[in-house]
């Protein structure tokens, strides 16, 4: 199986750590978007990553679809839980991390336009939506060792895989006047004890 990636694409990092916490190997191949000979929408018609190729050619898409599709590829610490309940609430905290993200990536994309093109309005709006995001992730984690009925989870890898594009990306950025480990203890706290996992050292975001 072929992963095709960009490094720094927090949803792709999701996929890669639940590769490497399932033992499934996968055959990771960098692409530039940009790039006029970049494969990724020959396999997605969105042109988006991660996509996952499978050996007999066939697609996968988006990182919701293809971590299930791993989890079920060995019995092995099994990510999603099998109690339908617990699975609701781990893809409740995945659907909320992700979401995160996507504000995060919209908030970026809009700063690296020239001065004279960015919109303040949509740059704002989007890290409200990031600063409630956190918020609430945090009040959640409030005295638990991992997000859902404290077992590792694809919870946890979605809300390590956000923290670190936040912290990535926005790392001086103010949430009520203050960075977000300070604003957000409880997900700092989490951060630091994920980011000890051989799988997030592995697939760390490079500035």
């Amino acid at each position: 199986m072929q992963l095709l990636y960009t490094l720094n694409s927090p949803y792709a990092r999701k996929v890669r750590i639940v590769a490497l916490e399932k033992h499934v190997d996968l055959t990771l191949t960098e692409v530039v978007l940009s790039a006029p000979d970049c494969p990724v929408s020959l396999h997605n018609p969105l042109g988006k990553v991660p996509v996952l190729v499978l050996d007999d050619g066939e697609a996968l898409y988006d990182s919701r679809v293809i971590v299930e599709y791993l989890d079920h590829r060995t019995p092995v610490a099994h990510l999603l839980p099998q109690d339908h309940l617990a699975k609701i609430k781990v893809r409740r905290w995945e659907a909320l991390a992700d979401g995160i993200c996507d504000a995060a990536v919209a908030a970026m994309l809009e700063q690296r336009k020239p001065p004279a093109l960015q919109s303040a309005t949509l740059i704002e709006k989007q890290f409200v939506k990031v600063s409630a995001g956190l918020s609430q992730l945090d009040r959640d984690l409030t005295k638990k060792k991992w997000c859902v009925n404290e077992t590792f989870s694809l919870a946890d890898i979605a809300l390590g895989t956000a923290l670190g594009y936040i912290d990535l990306r926005f790392k001086q950025a103010q949430f009520e006047g203050k960075h977000w480990q300070e604003r957000f203890p409880n997900l700092a706290k989490h951060y630091g004890v994920l980011i000890k996992r051989p799988s997030f050292k592995q697939t760390m975001p490079q500035a």
